[in-house]
């Protein structure tokens, strides 16, 4: 009666074929990221899966002849200044073999992943449907994830959670290397299921879901598309994520005002309304402001309240050691009693002043900006994904102010190796066209 063959989406399509090694390897391990989940080896997995596949298909020769855009020099400038401030910081404190090691593989799994990831693309074939089919599957699956670990949350089956035969094996701290499940907790006075999912922490999942959402928009199958969305939607909706909430409408609108190029006029328009409403109803910009701040802040206080101490004592930490900042860790906040966090634990921007200093803190908004640059150059020119990838940076960049980059990006390797296919595909469609105009003009 039905031809199931013709409605359900294939893994890989006759025109995506053949696959580089690359896209093999990525495409298989964005799938299985519940089994890397369950075996509790993504930290150390993904970043040397990605670095091992720039190591393989690196050629000095390829890079003499055409050099990295200056965005992804950046990200190796930021890295470098990371593993320099920190070995000044190690050497400073007396050399501890476990710290250093503790510094390696942070270095690792954090900026030079983001290195690793957007230089992949210029060295081997990646392209950008096959990433977004796999980022596809990914986020379907979601909706089967939750569902269960909601059905375990009914049933009161998996309690806290495990750590995994394989993350004992890992050196360092095993909490963000344990699998947990689903639990009931208070979002605007509503208790609801709230989980981690893959993730270490509920805002990194929402965040995920977020960029998830915004990528499968890409998505070119139908069927698959819609369950990718829903399973984004699902992925927001059990992380209670605050900044995700707030990040999904600014990143369509930014999205939608690329897509009918009104960005520079709603961006007018949008000011001159808030200025003349402030002046009819009498407030001030900041009065404006922080309305929305303080409903914001009161959603979940208590935690607001504790992001504030951390980041407050951070900065004051960094202010004792500004231009090259402490380099590791040394210090914790007092939030109350016997409870501390480590400073460092919120804010990217925070965190890097504090670690790396202001060296540091010029390094990463240098390749920030610069990579946003890019994707807005090409956005412009009528590209839809450099559109969404645009919408996606200034997401992220937001949502930096709750969580370091460097905790996250572990976790979000796969929308950075996403996004180093769309622009190097986007820069490779560029010289073509440039190359036709020149040749035109000659004819």
């Amino acid at each position: 009666m039905f031809d199931l063959p013709s409605i359900k989406p294939k893994f890989i399509t006759p025109e995506m074929s053949p696959l580089s090694r690359s896209e093999r390897v990525i495409y298989w391990t964005i799938i299985l990221t519940p089994l890397w989940w369950l075996l509790g080896i993504q930290p150390l997995f993904y970043p040397a899966l990605v670095i091992g596949l720039l190591a393989i298909h690196f050629s000095l020769d390829h890079l003499i002849q055409k050099s990295l855009p200056n965005y992804v020099w950046a990200w190796l400038a930021m890295s470098i200044a990371m593993l320099w401030t920190a070995a000044l910081g190690i050497d400073d404190m007396g050399f501890d073999l476990m710290v250093a090691a503790a510094a390696v593989v942070t270095f690792a799994k954090s900026y030079f992943l983001i290195f690793a990831c957007l230089a992949l693309p210029f060295f081997n074939r990646l392209r950008v449907e096959i990433v977004t089919r796999a980022i596809a599957w990914m986020s379907a699956g979601y909706l089967v994830t939750i569902s269960i670990q909601v059905a375990m949350l009914i049933l009161n089956i998996g309690g806290d959670g495990y750590t995994p035969p394989l993350a004992r094996l890992l050196p360092g701290d095993k909490g963000s290397l344990r699998v947990m499940f689903a639990d009931l907790a208070p979002f605007f006075g509503v208790p609801l299921p709230r989980t981690v999912l893959y993730t270490p922490d509920p805002p990194i999942l929402g965040l995920c879901s977020l960029l998830c959402f915004l990528i499968c928009l890409g998505e070119r199958d139908q069927q698959l598309r819609r369950f990718a969305l829903l399973g984004a939607v699902a992925g927001l909706t059990v992380s209670a994520s605050r900044s995700a909430w707030i990040c999904l409408p600014i990143a369509l609108l930014v999205g939608a005002c690329l897509e009918s190029g009104l960005f520079r006029q709603l961006s007018l328009w949008s000011m001159t309304a808030t200025l003349m409403g402030c002046s009819i109803f009498g407030l001030t910009i900041e009065e404006l402001l922080r309305k929305p701040a303080e409903g914001f802040t009161q959603v979940r206080a208590s935690s607001s309240q504790e992001r504030a101490i951390v980041v407050r004592e951070t900065l004051e930490a960094w202010q004792q050691s500004p231009w090259i900042g402490w380099g590791v860790i040394r210090g914790k906040a007092h939030l109350y009693e016997d409870v501390y966090i480590t400073l460092g634990s919120f804010s990217t921007y925070a965190a890097v002043l504090y670690l790396n200093g202001i060296v540091g803190f010029i390094a990463l908004i240098a390749a920030m900006l610069l990579t946003l640059f890019a994707a807005y150059a090409t956005a412009i020119r009528g590209s839809a994904n450099c559109k969404w990838a645009f919408a996606g940076l200034i997401a992220l960049y937001i949502a930096c102010n709750a969580t370091p980059l460097s905790w996250m990006a572990v976790n979000l390797w796969f929308f950075f190796v996403w996004l180093g296919a769309v622009l190097c595909e986007a820069e490779c469609q560029h010289v073509r066209f440039t190359s036709w105009d020149q040749l035109s003009g000659q004819g």
